[in-house]
């Protein structure tokens, strides 16, 4: 046997010890959970999605939490709007009006607690136990992507009798293990490393690509990436399509959006696209592929857009990433931490001695253990952080984008 071979040989078992050992960790922590869930041949391939993005259990916690009243409270700001919204045109107009808008009170904690739980619906239908019914005025409920032979974009449209308010929640990923999560889990995880990774999901040679923008070392071609992003199989562009309609049948609606991981992030680009409100809770980075989406390049405090998270959630952080972290264990490639618009980071690290850990990234977690409490300051007074911009952030410092030749 060649040297090269023995060498080969080493890094595979090398990997193959790192993957189950960061496979271990992973379930070691989804199993020591809140309630214990049962185990059985059916369930395994559905712990990571009952870990950290479904809303099972949700009807317990909200039974045992029967003092909160659903509430969503609005106030006026200015933001900077494109002025057409109704095509794919919106990536690269440069046209905009700055108008005033009615948004959702963000320094309210019930108003995030109501947006929440609004985004954790979209992981269920509303027959299901987990269902949590929505806030007076929004008394209809119409969903998208819920039939039997959907494999993609997922959530409800919440709206009042009058139509006047509506709020879009999306859905975010549906993981299993070994299979399992749903008919969607497939095209989130494809969404996922497109979207939210530096280079087509290319962490290592033993990963294969989502697409075919890698040019070697840590080059990347540029033009290659927006394409890909653009294309009709990823869920961005059925989210505009899906919007559009959504106008067109609330053309008098305030239109606010949510989302808890990818679906936030959806969210958000929507909002930066159509110029409308966005709460979103613990979503990757998106300024990555709002960039490749050449979305409108707005400052920050003229959207209408807050990413809601936390210090102790790895997928939020951008830290979910490496060899013997849980995310790269089941094959996703979550490697982006910069956001648009404003953040309101709760340092849960920091004032509750959390682990950063990947349980922390279900929005359960943020609703009863962040949003249900309050949140005091040194002197007791109860507060919600102050809305920041990322602009300093860097994503991807390590890697060349460009139009660059093929290394070999």
């Amino acid at each position: 046997m060649s040297m090269m071979s023995m060498i080969t040989m080493a890094i595979v078992r090398r990997r193959a010890i790192a993957v189950a050992v960061a496979m271990t960790v992973a379930l070691t922590w989804l199993l020591y959970d809140y309630k214990r869930i049962a185990i059985d041949a059916v369930d395994l391939d559905l712990l990571l999605l009952r870990g950290t993005h479904d809303a099972y259990d949700a009807y317990d916690a909200y039974e045992a939490n029967d003092t909160h009243t659903p509430n969503l409270k609005s106030t006026r700001k200015k933001i900077r709007r494109p002025i057409h919204t109704s095509t794919h045109d919106t990536l690269t107009t440069t046209i905009f009006d700055d108008i005033d808008v009615k948004v959702p009170n963000v320094t309210d904690r019930q108003t995030l607690l109501t947006m929440a739980r609004l985004a954790q619906n979209a992981y269920v239908t509303p027959s299901d136990e987990s269902w949590i019914p929505p806030p007076s005025p929004l008394t209809t409920v119409e969903s998208f992507g819920w039939r039997n032979s959907d494999d993609g974009l997922r959530g409800h449209i919440f709206a009042s009798s009058d139509n006047s308010s509506v709020v879009v929640s999306i859905k975010g990923t549906s993981a299993g293990l070994i299979g399992g999560g749903g008919p969607s889990a497939k095209n989130d995880k494809f969404n996922d490393n497109l979207l939210f990774s530096c280079c087509c999901a290319r962490v290592s040679w033993t990963w294969t690509p989502v697409c075919d923008c890698y040019a070697g070392g840590w080059a990347c071609r540029e033009q290659c990436l927006e394409r890909a992003v653009q294309a009709d199989s990823v869920y961005y562009p059925d989210a505009t399509q899906l919007l559009d309609r959504i106008s067109f049948a609330y053309p008098h609606g305030d239109i606010w959006l949510t989302g808890h991981s990818l679906g936030g992030a959806l969210a958000s680009m929507l909002g930066l696209t159509f110029g409308l409100p966005a709460v979103t809770f613990e979503a990757p980075g998106d300024r990555i592929p709002a960039q490749r989406l050449h979305l409108p390049s707005i400052p920050p405090e003229l959207t209408a857009v807050w990413h809601v998270y936390h210090t102790a959630d790895p997928v939020a952080q951008g830290t979910c990433n490496g060899l013997l972290s849980p995310c790269n264990a089941v094959g996703f490639a979550l490697e982006t931490r910069c956001h648009t618009g404003m953040s309101i980071v709760y340092d849960t690290v920091s004032k509750l001695g959390w682990a950063v850990d990947l349980r922390h990234h279900r929005i359960l977690t943020v609703i009863k253990e962040i949003l249900e409490q309050e949140w005091e300051d040194d002197d007791g007074v109860a507060y919600v952080p102050k809305p920041t911009s990322e602009e300093d952030c860097i994503d991807c410092f390590k890697w060349e984008f460009g139009e660059v030749e093929e290394v070999e």
